[in-house]
């Protein structure tokens, strides 16, 4: 492995880490040298990746979290630094979907997209913080998703709540660009999740959603999981503030 993508020494915190893209991300730190504290809902979930994680050889800790309860993340980022030593990563995965025409849309789903698609990360990135900032070292990636950068019908939530993000990504690389911590976003286009199968779910479905990406395919998430370990290392030292959409090219005609 190239130096510079060597993780061995750095903890990362991965939200949402139980299952699909989370899982994924969590699993690659690992393999790159990090130790990674999982953490989501589904406590049984955490439990199973941070067992994978120990095999590779690497400290592991399974926290049950509900990101939208900022108590329950100052108590995640407390355990995991007392029993990891730190946090040099945090990877804002957890989220959830939801598709809904606006005129009725539901005003507790709305605030339930919110709350976890962008207060969590903030109350993640705000409980973080100060160690990071101390520290003058650290390393934030959100996870996007081309919806923060497309429109589409019945996304008034989902969308807004990505889009957000996306802001808030560049908001907190300017403040925190003095103390060396790296805030950047990952927006994944089409991968197979369990908020993804739905629309996967016969080949049919499948081929509709390949013949809009570029790239006429869709890939592992393994390939997330790479792009996190360079956006976790040093080789992406000088980059912060940046969104990329790994999508096979279903962004490049709008952005």
């Amino acid at each position: 492995m190239l130096r510079e993508f060597d993780l061995t020494g750095s903890t990362a915190l991965v939200t949402g880490g139980g299952r699909g893209i989370g899982r994924a991300i969590a699993l690659t730190l690992a393999e790159a040298g990090a130790d990674v504290a999982v953490a989501a809902r589904t406590m049984s979930q955490v439990e199973q990746v941070s067992k994978e994680i120990k095999a590779l050889n690497r400290r592991s800790l399974p926290v049950q979290v509900d990101v939208a309860d900022p108590q329950d993340v100052a108590a995640m980022v407390s355990r995991t630094t007392s029993e990891l030593g730190k946090i040099d990563i945090l990877v804002n995965n957890a989220g959830i979907s939801g598709k809904s025409p606006l005129i009725s849309l539901d005003t507790n789903a709305w605030h339930q997209i919110i709350e976890t698609n962008l207060s969590g990360p903030l109350y993640c990135c705000r409980a973080v913080a100060p160690q990071m900032l101390e520290r003058r070292y650290g390393r934030i990636i959100n996870i996007s998703s081309t919806s923060g950068a497309m429109p589409s019908a019945d996304g008034a939530a989902y969308n807004t709540s990505k889009a957000a993000l996306n802001m808030l990504t560049k908001v907190l690389s300017l403040e925190w660009a003095p103390y060396n911590v790296g805030v950047n976003a990952i927006g994944p286009g089409w991968f197979k999740t369990e908020m993804s199968k739905a629309s996967l779910a016969t080949p049919d479905q499948r081929a509709k959603v390949e013949s809009i990406i570029p790239l006429g395919r869709l890939t592992d998430l393994r390939d997330l999981g790479l792009l996190a370990v360079f956006l976790a290392s040093a080789a992406s030292q000088w980059m912060t503030g940046q969104v990329i959409y790994l999508d096979g090219g279903e962004t490049g005609a709008v952005l």
